[in-house]
C-alpha cells in the first residue's frame, strides 16, 4: 500500500468554533445568534451574521452539531443511476464495508444517488443542509459536476478511485488500476494468447481509463486500436463489446473486460457464437465481486481488496473531518486464475 500527500486547502466544513473566531466573539453568542438572536447586541449580531457569510457556514439541524459541527454520519454518494446500486456487485460490497466500518465507530451512513441532473441537486441540497459530514464518492465520472458541487460546498471528500481532472486536490482510496491491468495482459500471453481484445470501461472513469493504459502499455508495438472497444460496466455493454469484437476480429483468442460483469456479458455473446471459453477464446475479468466465481466456466480476475477499499476511505474522510493529515491510498489488485484462462 503506498500513501501520497494531498493538496486540500479545504478539508472540512466551517463549525461555530470557526464563526466564533472570525467574529471575536463565544461560541455561545454565535449558537444564540443561530436560533433566533435573544440576548444578543446588535453589533455582536452583526459581527456573527458576517462572520457566517464570510466562513461559509451552515446551521447544522440537529441540536447537538449546534455546538460539534458534526452529524455523525457520512454520505455513500453514487453517481449512477439507481438501478445499478445493486444490479452492479461491487457497489453493494463498497457499501457493506462502509456500513461496517462507521457500525463500529457508533456512527450513521446514508446512501444517496445522484444519477440524473434532479437527484444531483437533491443530493447536493441534502449535504449541504449538513445532515452529513463528508462524503463517500463512488464512480466518480470526470464528466459529472457532482464532485465540484461537493467542493465547492466546502464538504469533506474521498472519491473511490483517482478522480480525473482533481488529482492532487481530492483524496482518493483506489487499486493500482494500470498495473493491475499489466498483470493481466501478461498472464493471457503467458497462455499463448497472442490477439488480445479488451473491453473497456467508460473512459471518463478512472478505471476504464486506466486498465486500458495498462493493457495498451503490456502490449506495446502488439497494441492493436481494433481490439478495442468500449462498454460502461454493465452486463450488456459486455454482451454487445465482444458481438463487436467477433466481427472485427474473428481470430481473437482471448478478452480482457475491465469488469467482471461485462466478462459475464462477454461470455454470453462468446457462447451464442459456439466458442468455448477458454479452448477457443480466453476470457478475463476485473474486480472478483463474487460473481467471477460463479460464472461457467469459473472467471479468471483481479481481485479488488473491497473490505479494505472501503475502510481505507472512511478513515481518511474521518481524518479530514478531524483536521488530520490529508492523504490517498493505493491498495494492490490480485490476480485469481480460474478456469476461463
Amino acid at each position: 500500500m503506498t500513501n501520497s500527500e494531498v493538496a486540500a486547502p479545504i478539508r472540512r466544513r466551517p463549525t461555530i468554533r470557526d464563526v466564533a473566531a472570525a467574529a471575536g466573539v463565544s461560541r455561545g453568542t454565535v449558537s444564540r445568534v443561530i436560533n433566533g438572536g435573544h440576548w444578543v447586541s446588535p453589533p455582536a449580531r452583526e459581527a456573527v451574521e458576517k462572520a457566517i457569510a464570510t466562513t461559509g457556514y451552515r446551521a447544522n439541524q440537529h441540536a447537538r452539531s449546534l455546538v460539534t459541527g458534526r452529524s455523525n454520519s457520512l454520505a455513500f454518494l453514487l453517481t449512477e443511476p439507481q438501478d445499478r446500486l445493486f444490479a452492479d456487485p461491487t457497489f453493494p460490497l463498497l457499501l457493506r464495508g462502509a456500513a461496517e466500518a462507521l457500525t463500529t465507530r457508533s456512527m450513521t451512513l446514508v446512501v444517496l444517488v445522484a444519477g440524473t441532473p434532479t437527484e444531483r441537486t437533491n443530493a447536493a441540497d441534502y449535504i449541504a443542509a449538513g445532515h452529513v459530514d463528508g462524503v463517500l464518492l463512488i464512480s466518480s465520472h470526470e464528466s459529472d459536476p457532482m464532485l465540484s458541487l461537493l467542493l465547492d460546498l466546502h464538504v469533506p471528500t474521498v472519491t473511490c478511485g483517482v478522480p480525473l481532472g482533481y488529482a492532487g486536490r481530492v483524496p482518493s482510496v483506489s487499486v493500482a488500476e494500470a498495473n493491475s491491468a499489466h498483470t493481466m495482459v501478461a498472464h493471457l500471453r503467458e497462455r499463448g494468447r497472442r490477439r488480445i481484445a479488451m473491453i473497456t470501461g467508460p473512459l471518463d472513469t478512472p478505471g476504464g481509463r486506466y486498465r486500458l493504459e495498462g493493457y495498451r502499455e503490456e502490449l506495446g508495438a502488439d497494441y492493436d486500436a481494433s481490439l478495442v472497444v468500449h462498454g460502461d460496466w454493465t452486463q450488456d455493454s459486455g454482451t454487445a463489446g465482444m458481438e463487436e469484437l467477433l466481427r472485427r476480429a474473428p481470430d481473437v483468442d482471448a478478452v480482457f473486460a475491465a469488469s467482471d460483469l461485462m466478462a459475464a456479458g462477454a461470455m454470453i455473446a462468446l457462447g451464442r457464437a459456439g466458442r468455448r471459453i477458454p479452448e477457443d477464446v480466453a476470457l478475463a475479468g476485473f474486480d472478483d465481486s463474487g460473481l467471477a466465481q460463479a460464472l461457467d466456466p469459473a472467471l479468471t480476475t483481479m481481485r479488488q481488496p473491497f473490505d479494505d477499499i472501503s475502510a481505507e476511505m472512511v478513515d481518511t474522510l474521518l481524518g479530514m473531518i478531524d483536521d488530520g493529515p490529508v492523504r490517498s491510498v493505493t491498495l494492490p489488485a490480485t490476480l485469481v486464475v480460474r478456469d476461463s484462462t
